[in-house]
């Protein structure tokens, strides 16, 4: 199979703007936000409140930005945040709880679903001590960027919202990805925010946005999340332009994530017939590859070689890679990279004697 382009399978953040997209940038109302005035901007902050069911929402530059935005809200200095292991608030943020907020972050470890199992957040929850930060705060992330794309539910968000209610401690959702739990839950958004105090929402993953999160919350927690957002420079002018492609994602970008996900489970089903790969879960639009360890190539190999076909995916550690479907990936270029994949893999049995092919995992049935 010949493809004359790229595909670019290392993150959904690789999405350009739909034509529709740059249509409504082109002709976006704007006015200057720093003043309260541009209507576009309020337009797409209202439309995610309502969308929600939460009191009011910000528009921010990023999911970061969005996140520490968060953090400063509803922490002090010197307050404590508890959060996963292999979050992306612990992991990829720079530490800006810390540098910026003075916030002391407390891990527990992640599960291979994304959930933090309850007896370790109550485990972490600190008592009334001189010597401890105050708890003030959980995070979980849905879906997981790290841990196989996990989605998490609704159930298990009510379960630490208990846990959280009960401790007087606030509930926030890196919800980078949010749209892609409720796509693979099959349940709407307030499903989940029913239960947390606030959320971060990229625009620009899989939604297809250039620039962009909505934080979302109680009235009194985005006042203060917009003086924290002037304090880290993130007041801007007419940002309608950008947030004109904010509509557009939301209005039409959220049903077709489906696609995504199906385009996912096609290659990690196909990638588990492969030899020496093995894909253990793909519940969303992530993908993680493991590498038998016995293979005499290693993940910089082969995405060296998928280059020459012209194909890009990550390489998270020597025996893992990860590749993440969205809009510009469509399902003959899924099945392009799995006959690259096919064909670098089967080049490499010789040197050690021909694996057996990946190991099929009980999430890949008809009824999922």
């Amino acid at each position: 199979m010949s493809i004359n382009h790229w595909i670019d399978l290392r993150s959904d953040t690789l999405t350009v703007p739909t034509p529709a997209m740059r249509e409504a940038m082109a002709s976006a109302e704007v006015g200057d936000d720093v003043y309260g005035e541009d209507p576009t901007v309020n337009k797409l902050q209202e439309l995610i409140a309502t969308k929600t069911g939460m009191e009011a929402a910000l528009f921010v530059s990023s999911g970061t930005q969005g996140n520490l935005l968060a953090l400063l809200s509803h922490c002090g200095r010197g307050d404590e945040v508890i959060l996963g292991t292999h979050s992306h608030i612990f992991l990829a943020e720079a530490g800006g709880s810390a540098a910026v907020g003075g916030i002391h972050p407390r891990t527990v470890p992640t599960q291979p679903d994304g959930t933090l199992r309850l007896d370790d957040l109550q485990a972490a929850i600190r008592g009334d001590n001189e010597h401890y930060p105050i708890t003030r705060m959980i995070a979980l992330e849905n879906t997981s960027g790290t841990m196989y794309g996990a989605v998490l539910t609704p159930d298990y968000v009510a379960q630490v919202r208990e846990l959280s209610h009960r401790h007087n401690l606030a509930l926030h959702i890196d919800g980078a990805r949010i749209f892609n739990a409720c796509v693979a839950q099959g349940v709407d958004i307030t499903a989940y925010t029913r239960h947390i105090d606030s959320i971060s929402i990229c625009l620009s993953k899989g939604l297809g946005a250039p620039v962009g999160s909505l934080l979302c919350g109680s009235k009194a927690f985005i006042r203060k999340a917009h003086r924290a957002r002037k304090l880290l420079g993130g007041a801007t002018r007419q940002a309608g332009v950008l947030a004109a492609a904010g509509i557009v994602a939301l209005e039409q970008m959220i049903d077709r994530l489906r696609d995504d996900h199906d385009n996912a489970r096609v290659l990690a089903e196909g990638i588990n017939r492969i030899p020496w790969l093995t894909v253990k879960s793909a519940p969303s639009n992530i993908v993680f590859i493991d590498i038998d360890p016995a293979c005499p190539i290693k993940s910089g190999d082969v995405v060296k070689h998928l280059q020459d076909h012209r194909i890009k995916i990550g390489a998270f550690s020597p025996t893992r890679m990860r590749a993440v479907t969205h809009c510009y990936v469509d399902r003959t270029e899924i099945l392009a990279v799995l006959q690259a994949l096919t064909q670098i893999m089967t080049s490499a049995a010789p040197a050690t004697g021909q694996p057996s092919a990946g190991v099929h995992s009980p999430y890949f049935n008809d009824k999922q």
